[in-house]
C-alpha cells in the first residue's frame, strides 16, 4: 500500500471510531436516564474498574497502557454527559446578586496607605473607609464572624507569584470570592527624612515587596527584613529613631512623612497586585465569568490529568492552578484552580456537581468577575 491508501485506510476507521463513539455516548446518556428515575448514583467505581479491567485483559500487549488511559478517558467524558444531561434546570448553590454599596463595611490587612485600601476604594468607590487588621487570617475571621460584610486580600503578583500565605488560609476560613481587582504597584524607597541612601543596611516591607525589588535590595548591599504589610512598614521606619529604609507606594510614604530617595524599584515594570474581594455569604455579580474552587485528589496514578481533561471536554479556560501543602506530613496537597464560566451554565454546573459528589475534598469559593 501506499502513503495514500494508507491515510484513507485511517479516515475510514476514524469515522468508526467516530460512530462507534457517538453511540457509546447516547447509551450512557440513556443510562443517565434509567440512574436518575431509579435513584442510582452516577459514580460506581467498581464499574469502572471493572471496564478498565477488562479492556486491559483483550488488548495487544504493547498498548494495555494507552488503551486504559483511551478509555478512561471515554469513561471520564461519559459521566460528564451523565451529570450534564441531569443538572439541565438545576441550580447547584443559592446566591444573591451583588449590588454596589458605597457604605459597606470592609476589612483589609496593614495600616492606612497599604495596596489594599487601594483595592477596596477601586471596588467599593473612592469614599471607602477599610477597617484595617494585623493580619490576613484576622480579614477571613472577621468575614467569616460577620464582623464585618467584606474582606480585601492580596492574592497574587504580576512579579512575585502567588501570595502563598493567602492561599495557605482560604481552605481554613468559609467565605466566597465576590469581586477581583487588580492595583499597580508603584514600589519606590523611603526613608525619614535627612536619611541618606547610604546610611541605610536593612529595609522593611512586606515579603512580597521585598521579592519584587531583590535588584535594589542586592545593589546597595541592604538586609531585607520582612514585615506584615508594605504600609505597617512605612509606618515604623516613620517612627523609629534608626537610618532605616521601606519599601512601599509612593501615597503611603507621603502619608507618613517619609522622603522618597528613588521611585519604581521594582524589578519588573508594570507590576500589579491581583486582590480578592470576599463575604460571607454567596454573591454573584451580573457579569461574573470566573470561578475559583479548592479540592484534593485522590493519591493515584493520572488523578491530576484526568482532573485537568475534565476542564476541556466541558470548553472551559483554566486561568489558574495553585498547589500548597496541607502540612499534615503526608506531602499531599491541596488545589486551588480559577477557570472561566458561569454557574448558570449547565456544563458548568455539571462539572461542580461532578468533583463536589466524587472527591475527598471540594471547595467552592465563587463565581465573581475582575474590576
Amino acid at each position: 500500500m501506499n502513503l495514500e491508501e494508507l491515510r484513507q485506510g485511517i479516515n475510514e476507521t476514524d469515522q468508526i471510531i467516530l460512530d462507534t463513539f457517538a453511540r457509546r455516548m447516547e447509551l450512557c446518556r440513556q443510562v443517565a436516564l434509567y440512574k436518575q428515575e431509579n435513584g442510582l448514583p452516577i459514580f460506581q467505581a467498581g464499574r469502572e474498574k471493572e471496564i478498565i479491567s477488562r479492556i486491559r485483559e483483550h488488548a495487544p500487549e504493547d498498548l494495555k497502557n494507552s488503551t486504559a488511559v483511551l478509555f478512561q478517558n471515554m469513561i471520564d467524558i461519559s459521566k460528564y454527559l451523565q451529570y450534564r444531561e441531569l443538572h439541565k434546570n438545576v441550580a447547584p448553590y443559592e446566591f444573591q446578586p451583588m449590588q454596589p454599596d458605597t457604605a459597606a463595611s470592609v476589612a483589609c490587612q496593614g495600616t492606612a496607605g497599604a495596596n489594599a485600601e487601594t483595592a477596596a476604594k477601586q471596588v467599593f468607590g473612592k469614599s471607602c473607609k477599610p477597617k484595617f487588621l494585623p493580619g490576613f487570617a484576622d480579614v477571613f475571621e472577621a468575614v467569616q464572624n460577620g464582623d464585618v460584610q467584606f474582606g480585601i486580600i492580596p492574592v497574587e503578583n504580576s512579579t512575585a507569584g502567588s501570595v502563598v500565605q493567602a492561599y495557605d488560609l482560604m481552605a481554613k476560613y468559609n467565605f466566597y470570592i465576590c469581586k477581583t481587582t487588580v492595583v499597580e504597584i508603584t514600589n519606590c524607597f523611603a526613608v525619614r527624612k535627612g536619611t541618606k541612601l547610604w546610611d541605610v543596611h536593612e529595609v522593611y516591607s512586606h515579603p512580597q515587596a521585598l521579592t519584587q525589588c531583590a535588584r535594589f535590595i542586592t545593589v546597595h548591599d541592604m538586609h531585607p527584613m520582612p514585615y506584615s504589610n508594605t504600609a505597617t512598614a512605612a509606618k515604623m521606619v516613620a517612627e523609629s529613631d534608626q537610618p532605616y529604609g521601606a519599601i512601599c507606594s509612593e501615597n503611603c510614604a507621603k502619608l507618613h512623612g517619609l522622603e522618597i530617595l528613588q521611585k519604581y524599584i521594582s524589578d519588573y515594570v508594570p507590576n500589579y497586585t491581583r486582590f480578592i474581594c470576599i463575604s460571607k455569604e454567596l454573591l454573584l455579580p451580573e457579569q461574573a465569568d470566573r470561578i475559583s474552587i479548592i479540592l484534593k485528589l485522590s493519591h493515584e496514578e493520572g488523578a491530576l490529568y484526568r482532573l485537568l481533561n475534565k476542564f476541556v471536554i466541558g470548553g472551559m479556560n483554566l486561568l489558574k492552578l495553585e498547589s500548597r501543602p496541607i502540612r499534615n506530613g503526608s506531602f499531599e496537597v491541596m488545589f486551588y484552580l480559577d477557570f472561566s464560566g458561569s454557574i448558570h451554565d449547565n456544563a458548568v454546573r455539571a462539572l461542580l456537581s461532578e468533583l463536589s459528589e466524587n472527591l475527598e475534598y471540594f471547595k467552592f469559593l465563587g463565581n465573581y468577575n475582575e474590576i
